[in-house]
């Protein structure tokens, strides 16, 4: 008689078997041809309580497991001041999914809701700042965040319709402010869509939102409301309707970018002209 599955292994399983081409394989492609992972690595894979960050977890916390090159993950919690309902959300998820967190406090909504000016901003950076010193303070050499194939095609997008400037989203890069510190994007190959597939397979309920001023949303899987982001998601997905392979086209253009035709160019935040070797 085969021993009956807990509910952890059931949905551990379902990203070996059934999802396994389009999320278990995407992740360990994106692992293996960017290098993200190094032996002796300690990593502080950052949890916002949200479906990618959670997926994100398990992927990393399988891979540990499973993987010949040793690491160390801590699997790492902010709270910026969440409502008592969110909090106990994610760790009641954490626990379904046997994800031991850390979970540290912060004040960083109370901070970024008394600003007038780019709200969003602010937090977004003050949050970033606070996993970095956090993942120090713990002795970690990389923090991983949840961004995902679709937030690089969206991110790319927005950066040419609003930034008006010809920009990616890489899958690792070095941290300016904190010497050291790695960022990397193990989900940068699998689609939010199959993301999304996988946590209604498996009855999972995570926060979208837990900013005070979209509360009223935060479970929504769709939420974003008039943003520019969904704007995008929105015409993406009606441009492929008549051309499927869109996001594949926008995702393989920036890696094969032929500097040689652009009149300007930035690196290094310098600015360049196609006249310097002309």
């Amino acid at each position: 008689m085969s021993k009956q599955l807990s509910y952890c292994q059931t949905v551990e399983r379902s990203i070996t078997k059934k999802f396994r081409k389009q999320i278990w394989n995407n992740f360990v492609k994106a692992i293996k041809d960017y290098q993200l992972i190094n032996s002796g690595d300690k990593i502080a894979v950052c949890i916002s309580g949200g479906k990618d960050s959670m997926l994100m977890a398990k992927l990393m916390q399988m891979l540990q497991r499973y993987s010949e090159v040793p690491f160390e993950l801590v699997f790492l919690v902010m709270d910026p001041g969440y409502n008592e309902i969110n909090r106990m959300k994610i760790e009641s998820n954490a626990k379904i999914l046997e994800i031991p967190i850390t979970v540290f406090e912060t004040d960083i909504f109370d901070i970024a809701n008394n600003t007038d000016r780019y709200p969003c901003y602010l937090c977004a950076k003050m949050r970033r700042g606070h996993l970095y010193s956090k993942a120090r303070e713990l002795g970690c050499n990389k923090i991983a965040l949840g961004h995902h194939f679709s937030d690089v095609i969206e991110t790319t997008v927005m950066a040419m319709f609003y930034g008006s400037q010809l920009q990616g989203m890489i899958p690792k890069l070095h941290s300016q402010n904190f010497e050291g510190l790695e960022l990397i994007r193990p989900l940068y190959c699998i689609h939010e869509n199959d993301i999304i597939s996988w946590k209604n397979y498996n009855d999972l309920e995570f926060i979208q939102c837990a900013c005070r001023f979209t509360e009223n949303c935060t479970m929504c899987d769709n939420g974003g409301g008039g943003s520019k982001r969904q704007e995008i998601k929105n015409l993406i997905k009606q441009l492929k309707k008549d051309n499927p392979n869109i996001e594949k086209s926008i995702f393989n253009s920036i890696h094969h970018v032929h500097i040689d035709t652009f009149p300007g160019y930035k690196t290094g935040g310098k600015k360049h002209s196609f006249l310097e070797k002309y």
